[in-house]
């Protein structure tokens, strides 16, 4: 009984957490609304001559009735949730579509950012994984590696882009290794800090079984350092995502990123703001599918 109530009470906290998230956008699209709705151009106080130089340079536009009104295709400012709304739907109502070589539907760039993302996540975290193992076992190898891992810890993985841009020739497979930087590092310290902190009763009873090297690698040491890797992976993930976006952006590989850019060259506002939305749900998404995948992999004692 008690445990129906319980499960009860998660959902209500649940669902009042949903309304009230809800409730947020709606109030921030409502003063998004309202700071970016222009006032009605007033010509009261302005001389014939300033109105005249106003239409002139465009500022204004004369109307069917004979008065004066802002020009909007001069004066765009911030689009507001409407005007954003509606290039949202153009852009998703054909989203993969292939009308160039640099004119892909936004389908297309999510499948490439992902594809992106994920390779130079996968191998860094699996190089990572097994460095780290390898560092953390051997107490001589984690205090000469230690040092290293706290300099290059902290270093943008943009950093490293001109170098990697220089060394492979290539955009896209230097885009990977921005994601394969940012990812690397932080697993394999965390890794390496991991089992290194691993509880001596552990080794201590795997040495009374006599256990294989293999058998004690499975059953003692990862599962023993895996609250410590699996931090490590959730940090890798997040740099990795900040990462990937301005690297396609730079680079000028197609993806979420890179029709960020060419928004911004085209002076789109709303298709910046379309992209940034973009880059939010992906994000997010990915961290909703990592965070579940981690949550069954965490050991607990």
């Amino acid at each position: 009984m008690k445990e129906q109530e319980k499960i009860i009470g998660q959902k209500n906290s649940g669902l009042a957490s949903a309304m009230l998230s809800l409730m947020l956008v709606g109030i921030l699209i409502v003063i998004w609304h309202l700071a970016t709705v222009k006032p009605e151009f007033d010509p009261t106080g302005l001389t014939e001559d300033k109105l005249m130089l106003l239409e002139f340079n465009g500022d204004i536009i004369r109307t069917e009735e004979g008065g004066y009104e802002h020009n909007l295709e001069k004066n765009q400012g911030i689009p507001g949730p409407l005007t954003v709304f509606k290039y949202s739907i153009a852009q998703l109502s054909e989203p993969f579509h292939k009308k160039g070589t640099n004119d892909h539907g936004i389908g297309h760039l999510i499948v490439y950012t992902i594809e992106r993302f994920f390779t130079g996540f996968f191998l860094a975290s699996v190089i990572a994984i097994i460095l780290g193992i390898v560092i953390g076992v051997n107490s001589f190898l984690y205090a000469a590696f230690n040092p290293f891992f706290q300099v290059l810890k902290p270093v943008s993985p943009l950093a490293w882009m001109p170098l990697l841009l220089y060394t492979v020739k290539d955009p896209q497979t230097t885009a990977i290794l921005v994601v394969f930087m940012a990812s690397l590092w932080p697993t394999m310290a965390n890794t390496a800090f991991g089992v290194k902190s691993l509880r001596k009763e552990f080794l201590h009873v795997a040495s009374i079984l006599q256990l294989t090297r293999s058998s004690r690698l499975f059953r003692i040491v990862l599962p023993g350092a895996a609250p410590a890797i699996v931090a490590g992976l959730r940090i890798s993930f997040g740099a990795a995502l900040v990462a990937v976006v301005p690297a396609e952006m730079l680079l000028g590989e197609l993806g979420v990123g890179y029709l960020t850019w060419i928004e911004w060259n085209n002076l789109d506002i709303s298709g910046v703001l379309f992209s940034i939305g973009v880059i939010g749900v992906v994000g997010w998404s990915l961290d909703l599918f990592f965070n579940r995948v981690a949550n069954s992999l965490t050991y607990s004692e």
